[in-house]
């Protein structure tokens, strides 16, 4: 197996809790790759801690050339993550007082580098991917679910990092907006965009990934290909959670 991203004895406490436990994880390059599990068992606190959201308490994450131990990690280290990551948020974390179109360039200018007018030039693009060229100049009050978060991908898009990380995209979406958020994701998947989603649409998980990762208590249990994890699970407490969620 050849690991784009490596991730080796992931540990993370908040105070006596200890919310992951040991995480060793290894993505090949454009694997899609979904987390599973019941609520509060570390999967979006495993999300975070890979371009150090939440600073974890101990292990090794490698992604290229790039290797940070977390008991060390520098300012430097985490910017050197946070360059090869993008983030989209369950709540879409858009700036309330830019625009569509100033939501997508941010992420451009102030963590690439880029000039405006390149900057504004990328982000028309991406607006006309995500299905949004009319809505550039528009602010996230007046889209909406779906559309906010539809531009909360195409910020992460913009970055072209190597690993697009998705924390439960669809759960604050109202239901008639779901729909076209996972057919966004799906065209990005297409392309062998490698990710790691953290996902409660277990059809969609099916669907979209190679790998399926069932997580419990702060620990990855068991994980397949999804037609494994889903018709022969081994372990009896991912199968206890698939009945649940069935």
């Amino acid at each position: 197996m050849s690991c784009q991203i490596e991730i080796t004895g992931l540990v993370k406490r908040f105070g006596a809790n200890t919310v992951l436990d040991g995480i060793d994880l290894c993505l090949e390059p454009g694997e899609r790759v979904a987390i599973i599990g019941p609520s509060g068992t570390g999967k979006s606190t495993l999300l975070r801690c890979l371009n150090f959201l939440d600073h974890p308490d101990q292990g090794v994450i490698r992604m290229g050339q790039v290797a940070v131990d977390a008991a060390r990690a520098s300012r430097a280290d985490v910017l050197a993550l946070r360059r090869r990551t993008a983030f989209v948020f369950q709540n879409y974390a858009l700036f309330a007082n830019k625009t569509a179109r100033q939501n997508i360039m941010e992420g451009l200018t102030t963590v690439r580098g880029w000039p405006q007018a390149k900057a504004r030039a990328r982000a028309d693009e991406i607006l006309a991917q995500i299905g949004l060229a009319d809505r550039g100049d528009s602010f996230p009050a007046a889209m909406s679910g779906g559309q906010q978060q539809r531009v909360g991908i195409g910020r992460a898009m913009a970055l072209e990092a190597e690993l697009l990380l998705f924390d439960e995209p669809t759960s604050a979406l109202d239901p008639e907006w779901v729909g076209e958020v996972l057919d966004l994701i799906r065209r990005i998947a297409d392309g062998r965009q490698t990710m790691l989603i953290v996902t409660h649409e277990m059809q969609f998980a099916r669907e979209i990934a190679d790998r399926i990762v069932f997580m419990e208590g702060g620990r990855i249990v068991e994980q397949g290909p999804p037609e494994q994890l889903f018709g022969r699970a081994q372990d009896d407490r991912t199968r206890a959670f698939l009945r649940r969620v069935g």
